[in-house]
């Protein structure tokens, strides 16, 4: 019973791989994360520093800060995607300056980073 079942499984999955296109490309596999303590001991180190106008900045920022995120843990790479989602909205608004409630959603995300990297 055993063999007919390992020969079923075989075939199926022989028959389930011819099935699929061959111009689909394998999927990448995610790039691997820092741990959550090499996370904070990166972010401790960073030193990047926009230039240009206030606007400039505000887009350089959220694109360093998509950047970060994926790079580190999950823990820590939430907080920043909503960082960086924020500076987006900063960089497309027509001063390119954070609104109070921007102001008061990064200091939350801060505090959030804060939890992990202490």
């Amino acid at each position: 019973m055993k063999k007919l079942l390992t020969a079923v499984v075989l075939v199926a999955g022989t028959l389930l791989t011819g099935c699929a296109s061959p111009a689909t490309p394998p999927t990448p596999s995610p790039t691997p994360r820092l741990s959550v303590a090499d996370s904070c001991k990166f972010l401790n180190t960073d030193t990047f520093v926009p230039s240009g106008t206030a606007k400039e900045q505000a887009g350089q920022i959220g694109q360093h800060y998509q950047e970060v995120a994926d790079k580190v843990a999950p823990e820590v790479g939430a907080p920043i995607q909503k960082m960086a989602d924020i500076m987006k909205q900063v960089a497309a608004s027509p001063a390119g300056t954070k609104t109070k409630e921007q102001t008061a959603q990064l200091t939350e995300e801060i505090n959030k980073i804060g939890q992990y990297c202490k």
